[in-house]
């Protein structure tokens, strides 16, 4: 399930994105201790997770040696939250003008599946 989410321009960088979301971690998520991420995220934003949240961002590298496709642990469960979320029209294409309504509707997206999961269970 997504703890925290930001949509922002395309012309924001993903690493500065990136401590969008983590500044928004801090407070409610005191036991978060190793965040995964792929090699977009690194070099100074490993320095500053470390410094601002006390947290270990672990870079999820594919071996350079291995040809075609590969599943990178951890990287999967990113993918997966992905296509859970394409199966809801509102977020299928980008039809929102609003940032705060793209992020509305992927909570909304999230909530729908964690109640549907908790009534099966």
């Amino acid at each position: 399930m997504i703890l925290a989410l930001v949509v922002h321009p395309a012309d924001v960088q993903d690493r500065d994105g990136a401590k969008i979301v983590l500044r928004r971690l801090k407070g409610p998520f005191q036991r978060l201790k190793v965040i995964w991420a792929d090699g977009a995220y690194a070099g100074e934003l490993i320095v500053w997770v470390r410094k601002f949240g006390n947290w270990i961002l672990e870079i999820v590298r594919r071996c350079d040696d291995v040809k075609g496709f590969q599943i990178l642990p951890h990287r999967w469960v990113v993918e997966r939250t992905f296509g859970w979320l394409g199966r809801y029209r509102r977020l299928s294409k980008d039809y929102e003008e609003l940032t705060e309504t793209s992020e509305t509707m992927i909570y909304l997206a999230m909530i729908n599946l964690m109640t549907r999961r908790l009534g099966n269970a």
